[in-house]
């Protein structure tokens, strides 16, 4: 179990030394980017909207702005990392040694969810500069955000392990995982789309996500909480698999 940890920490520790030692490209920019949407957004905005679902505007959607800021930054970490891992042709080191294909997924997928976290928690420390935030149930919060982060570092891993060329790592944020973002509820209630916008909004992963941690803070859904729960594990698990299975055949690392 020990020779397990020792390259499962390594990894980690790698992973959380990188991003922290560029601090100012990793940490400070999504700070200064959701301040932004708390005063556009919030302020501005919200202050002509008034209330949605009972809530003041702002403390509306502070929730999907925090778990936007979550899902951007565990995606963006695995994918960057992995694939420069890739193109420096230093992931071949991890291969050739006796580390089994999990431990290196779980240590990458670890930094991920690390950066997530920290992110999480640096614009949750500015929402209540705008907000009046509360958490109605810590405990739905925390696996919310977990299975989150975890759900977008295992899909950045299998970005990176597809792509060829830094242009492929950042096709999906832009056409894929942005639209879904915003389409996701962070900014308004689903309610408020006609019935047949609503069933394709169901297909949305992200409305989930949000849905389920906006439940946690502020006891507010569109969405059952029960089967949100049940999406984001059937999300995760298959993620896994894949992810798992593309490291085993060795696509996009073995030539």
């Amino acid at each position: 179990m020990q020779s397990l940890f020792i390259p499962f920490s390594t990894i980690v520790i790698k992973e959380v030394s990188r991003f922290t030692r560029i601090w100012m490209q990793t940490i400070l920019p999504p700070a200064i980017s959701m301040t932004l949407y708390f005063v556009i957004f919030g302020g501005l905005i919200g202050s002509r909207i008034g209330t949605m679902n009972g809530f003041s505007y702002i403390d509306y959607i502070a929730p999907g702005i925090i778990m936007m800021a979550i899902i951007n930054n565990s995606y963006a970490n695995v994918v960057s990392s992995f694939y420069g891992a890739k193109f420096q042709r230093h992931i071949e080191e991890m291969l050739v040694a006796p580390i089994p294909n999990f431990i290196i997924l779980a240590g990458f997928v670890s930094g991920g969810v690390v950066r997530g976290l920290l992110i999480g928690v640096v614009v949750t420390i500015v929402a209540l500069f705008f907000t009046n935030l509360q958490v109605h149930n810590l405990i739905i919060t925390i696996a919310v955000v977990l299975m989150t982060s975890i759900v977008f570092s295992l899909a950045g891993m299998i970005n990176a392990i597809f792509a060829n060329k830094f242009d492929d790592i950042s096709v999906i944020p832009a056409f894929v995982l942005t639209p879904l973002i915003y389409l996701g509820g962070v900014f308004y209630s689903i309610d408020l789309l006609p019935d047949f916008w609503q069933k394709v909004s169901a297909f949305n992963p992200i409305l989930y996500m949000v849905n389920a941690f906006r439940y946690g803070m502020l006891g507010e859904s569109d969405i059952d909480i029960t089967h949100a729960f049940i999406m984001l594990t059937i999300f995760t698990i298959t993620l896994l698999i894949i992810s798992l299975q593309l490291l085993n055949k060795g696509v996009g690392i073995k030539s």
